[in-house]
């Protein structure tokens, strides 16, 4: 079963979220602040991180930050704000999800089903393929794409986000269907979530962001030859 990291300074979340993270049989560790999750994360390996934003030492988003430097582990950002530039900041660092407090605890685990799933059938489902359109090189099975000649530095959904358009080159995609697909979500998030996703992919395609058409009212197409 998955093994799951905690990170949040106050004592009684990280008792509830272990209750119920223990219910449904996943194996738990906790760190009470950025730091030692980063030392954890140094010296072992965790199928999902489930970590507070404001901590003492070392807040949420600098140690998710040092974290997915040298491991590429799904974290779910637990917040008090859920302003949308909280989110899209999340977004931008490779947070995968964005839970605003107070929460459901059962909500939350619902959550973790969905992203541990997702990070599975990637993992699973990884293709050794490699396309080129004019000036854009896409690796899937390397996870790397470069912009004429250049290696692009994007978030992880980014690369998600990118690799299924391609995968999926001029076929028409709906919002919720990118949702259910890069996400894993049936209920969870919204519209915006693609959008926003979309326009942080196209900025950092530069010119070739010209391949992600906008299909109106519906969703959007990777349209090459």
């Amino acid at each position: 079963m998955a093994h799951i990291l905690i990170v949040d300074d106050e004592v009684n979340i990280r008792k509830v979220v272990r209750e119920y993270a223990e219910f449904e049989g996943y194996e738990v560790t906790e760190a009470e602040n950025g730091m030692e999750a980063v030392t954890l994360c140094h010296d072992n390996d965790y199928d999902l991180i489930i970590m507070d934003v404001m901590m003492p030492r070392l807040d949420g988003y600098s140690a998710c930050k040092e974290i997915h430097k040298t491991k590429n582990i799904p974290v779910i950002m637990l917040s008090a704000r859920g302003e949308e530039y909280d989110k899209l900041f999340g977004f931008e660092i490779g947070v995968d999800d964005y839970v605003v407090k107070p929460f459901s605890p059962k909500e939350l685990m619902a959550r973790v089903k969905v992203v541990l799933k997702r990070n599975t059938r990637q993992e699973e489902n990884v293709l050794p393929d490699k396309f080129s359109f004019e000036g854009l090189e896409v690796d899937i099975a390397g996870r790397e794409v470069y912009v004429n000649g250049q290696k692009a530095s994007m978030t992880p959904k980014e690369y998600d986000l990118l690799f299924y358009l391609v995968k999926n080159k001029n076929i028409a995609l709906s919002r919720d269907k990118l949702l259910e697909e890069v996400w894993g979500y049936d209920f969870f998030g919204d519209d915006r979530t693609v959008d926003t996703h979309i326009k942080m992919l196209r900025n950092s395609l530069g010119e070739y962001r010209k391949f992600i058409v906008t299909l109106r009212g519906m969703g959007y197409k990777f349209e090459a030859d």
